[in-house]
């Protein structure tokens, strides 16, 4: 069901990027989401590795990771979040990359509270300007003592 992205058409995953992202930020105009996709298409996504849980031949989830370190996106589409498609693309990076790092918006709690169960932790915070809004910088390394 996972597999790395091999396609230069990103539109299904810019559809579920905006829809998800928008749900996932409700404190977010969503026209800064809209505003932001050139920026997703033309440089995040082909900076990135980029994976894809497929069922069926639709798209219900995707991962990317920026030079093998930062995690740029997870999106789970709204329809099958909980089905653990976020975990399972989680578990699919931290197999091929020994340090992971990204960012999150402090009022996601959803998207912190699920990072943290996977491993991540905080370590920073940081002002996002276009937004005004806070976010966490999170981390996983291969080598940290999982808490018991």
């Amino acid at each position: 069901m996972i597999h790395k992205w091999q396609s230069n058409d990103t539109a299904p995953l810019l559809r579920l990027w905006l829809e998800s992202t928008t749900e996932a930020h409700p404190f977010i105009d969503a026209q800064y989401w809209k505003e932001s996709e050139p920026l997703v298409r033309d440089t995040y996504l082909p900076s990135a590795e980029t994976w894809v849980w497929m069922d069926a031949s639709e798209l219900r989830g995707f991962i990317s990771v920026m030079h093998s370190q930062f995690i740029g996106a997870l999106f789970v589409a709204t329809a099958h979040l909980g089905k653990g498609i976020g975990k399972a693309l989680i578990t699919h990076v931290k197999q091929r990359y020994p340090d992971l790092s990204l960012e999150v918006y402090q009022k996601n709690s959803r998207a912190v509270n699920f990072y943290h169960a996977q491993g991540f932790r905080i370590e920073d915070s940081a002002w996002q300007d276009e937004t005004q809004h806070p976010t966490w910088i999170m981390r996983w390394r291969e080598d940290q003592t999982p808490l018991a």
